[in-house]
């Protein structure tokens, strides 16, 4: 499978019109590392005023998994720190990832965004996060989510 992931890449970036440009507008480089709370949970203390931070491809939450091992440890990290908009507990699955672009970052020059779909209780509008492991960002709640109670 880790063999099949790259070269599926490799054939979605030649096959696409990907610039060499990247098109992320909120890659902060000297973002510091986020700290734990627990085990799977990020501490977050900043609430974005962005209405873009999280639900736009261009503007993704920069993750930055450093060379991890589990390269989805800490989507899962940053996800579990969030509530729904009154403190609802939240659930969240991967949809897919998508929207090629170019990194350092990357053995193959090239990294993926994956979407996040997120659901709670009395939910009535669909929420759709894009989270990117390559580069780094400040960490903040994404407009309209709140953070899980301690």
């Amino acid at each position: 499978m880790k063999k099949i992931v790259p070269f599926i890449v490799l054939l979605i970036l030649a096959t696409s019109c990907i610039s060499t440009k990247s098109t992320l507008r909120n890659v902060n480089d000297n973002a510091p590392i986020p700290t734990l709370l627990t085990n799977d949970t990020f501490v977050i203390t900043e609430y974005s005023k962005d209405k873009k931070y999280g639900y736009d491809k261009d503007y993704p939450i920069n993750i930055f998994y450093g060379g991890a091992r589990n390269e989805t440890i800490n989507q899962q990290r940053f996800l579990n720190a969030l509530a729904g908009p009154k403190g609802e507990k939240i659930t969240y699955t991967k949809l897919e990832s998508c929207c090629p672009f170019p990194t350092k970052r990357s053995e193959m020059g090239a990294g993926l965004l994956d979407v996040y779909e997120l659901k709670w209780e009395g939910q009535r509008n669909h929420v759709t996060l894009y989270l990117n492991i390559y580069e780094k960002g400040i960490l903040m709640v994404p407009v309209g989510l709140t953070l899980k109670k301690k």
